[in-house]
């Protein structure tokens, strides 16, 4: 399908009127007074939504889920949770699933990865690893990196004991911070040629070029992080913050994969997931362009009217039934074996 013209990005900021609906019916309502409260009190708005996920909690007759420790570098215990199907592995094995969780480098946990694996294992008889980096301001940039490398390293260590066939496909994924944590990890595993190398990046509204990196050439597409004043989950984007509680090197390939100095070329092929509404969304748009001119296979889907972490937090609209459906499409896609480089796919259902 032929990409998406500026315009119709631009028009995707316009908000849906069944989403308008439900943040004015429900607004988000989380702590706002420092980051450990914030930390606190997002975990309790999403643990009160989650009976409304459609799959609420563990399904012990299709998904079997077991907690890890994966060794860190400095010698922290990973926690990571398996999550195996039931049926066992499809023919030729279960291809490797590492998923990292959203919350801005300072919040979340396993809970926010729970309903992916679950569908991925059960959907797609995938074995996936999800892993509970450490977080900021306890733990500053690049530990969380570290962990998730870590993480990852060991999985491919113990593909006898998870059950896993990575050389059947091998994916990191993640939304939000995950996604930038999936994308610069799936960089790292180029650039160190890991064996068997990640087959795929899945990047939901994926955090990856901070404003103060932005090319010059591309400083007019780059205008979401500034001008997205509709999106009820990320109220104000505040230019500094993340980097005030995260302490990333400004333009370390481990923060910024956008601007990475060995370019492109030759990285895993990826599936994007893009809020119309979401301050992330201009840079999810020019890293698939970025990764597409490097001759890296890449497919997308782009939700019109809709913010940042919609599903999560409106799970009772019927766009975020699609866009969790559109998930699995897309993990499914990223584990299919491509025969021509170059090939992509763009969408953007209204």
């Amino acid at each position: 399908m032929a990409h998406l013209t500026r315009e119709e990005v631009l028009e995707s900021g316009i908000v849906a009127p069944a989403y308008r609906k439900a943040f004015e019916a429900r607004p988000v309502e989380v702590s706002r007074e420092g980051i450990f409260e914030l930390r606190a009190s997002r975990a309790v708005h999403l643990q009160k939504l989650r009976h409304l996920y459609p799959i609420p909690g563990p399904i012990p007759d299709e998904v079997t889920e077991t907690m890890h420790e994966a060794p860190a570098r400095d010698g922290y215990a990973i926690p990571v949770r398996v999550y195996q199907p039931v049926k066992g592995p499809p023919e030729g094995g279960s291809p490797l699933v590492i998923m990292y969780h959203e919350g801005a480098w300072c919040m979340g946990d396993l809970s926010d990865e729970d309903l992916n694996c679950r569908m991925f294992s059960r959907d797609l008889g995938c074995v996936c690893v999800n892993v509970d980096y450490r977080l900021a301001p306890e733990h500053q940039f690049p530990t969380g990196v570290n962990d998730c490398w870590d993480a990852l390293k060991w999985a491919l260590d113990n593909t006898e004991l998870i059950k896993a066939t990575p050389t059947r496909g091998l994916i990191v994924g993640g939304g939000s911070a995950g996604g930038n944590l999936a994308a610069v990890i799936a960089l790292l595993a180029r650039d160190t040629r890991l064996s068997p190398p990640i087959t795929g990046q899945y990047l939901c509204v994926p955090a990856l070029l901070p404003e103060y990196n932005v090319p010059s050439a591309l400083v007019s597409l780059y205008r979401s992080r500034f001008d997205a004043h509709d999106d009820p989950v990320v109220v104000k984007y505040q230019p500094g913050l993340i980097e005030t509680i995260y302490a990333p090197e400004p333009k370390s390939p481990l923060w910024d994969p956008f601007n990475h100095p060995d370019g492109h070329a030759g990285v895993a092929k990826a599936y994007f997931q893009v809020a119309g509404l979401d301050p992330l969304r201009d840079e999810a748009v020019l890293y698939e362009r970025r990764l597409r001119e490097a001759g890296v296979l890449t497919r997308w889907d782009l939700y019109k009217g809709y913010g940042h972490m919609f599903w999560m937090n409106y799970p009772e609209v019927e766009r975020s039934g699609e866009f969790l459906r559109d998930a699995v499409r897309g993990v499914r896609w990223l584990l299919e074996k491509e025969l021509v480089v170059g090939s992509d796919e763009v969408t953007g259902r209204a």
